[in-house]
């Protein structure tokens, strides 16, 4: 009996984590970017037009690697209406499409003007110094490769 409610109690714990690895992208209209800090990466994409070719082949790529992305704590924040004037556009003031990669601290880590693969930006996040250290702290310490 206490063995099924240890599994019960586990899967509890696990299915809402499994519904949050849903792609899910957010609006720039409904969020600042300081609400983001320490917590996730944003990864934010701005087109002129929801219409525009590059914003729907970003988009693509990153539904087709998201499981990946999720994992290094991404959220993809979208803005393709720059009459509205959202924060996140003020804050970061793209022209035409543009694809910029936040790191936890806040800071800009990358701009692209052209579409990237979840793969390409999976490295780059690999890169960076606080994702280092996050891999570090999860396999205990030890340095890759050691």
């Amino acid at each position: 009996m206490t063995r099924i409610l240890r599994l019960a109690a586990l899967v509890a714990c696990i299915a809402p984590a499994a519904l949050a690895q849903d792609f899910a992208p957010i609006s720039g209209s409904d969020v600042r970017l300081e609400d983001f800090i320490w917590s996730r990466r944003p990864v934010v994409v701005f087109a002129d037009s929801p219409a525009d070719p590059a914003f729907a082949e970003q988009m693509r790529a990153l539904e087709a690697g998201w499981p990946a992305l999720a994992a290094r704590d991404v959220v993809v924040i979208t803005d393709t209406d720059p009459a509205a004037r959202g924060a996140v556009r003020l804050a970061l003031r793209p022209h035409g499409f543009s694809l910029v990669l936040i790191e936890k601290d806040g800071s800009i880590a990358q701009r692209r003007p052209t579409p990237r693969d979840a793969r390409e930006i999976s490295q780059a996040i690999d890169k960076m110094p606080i994702r280092r250290e996050e891999i570090r702290t999860q396999q205990g310490g030890r340095t890759p490769g050691l």
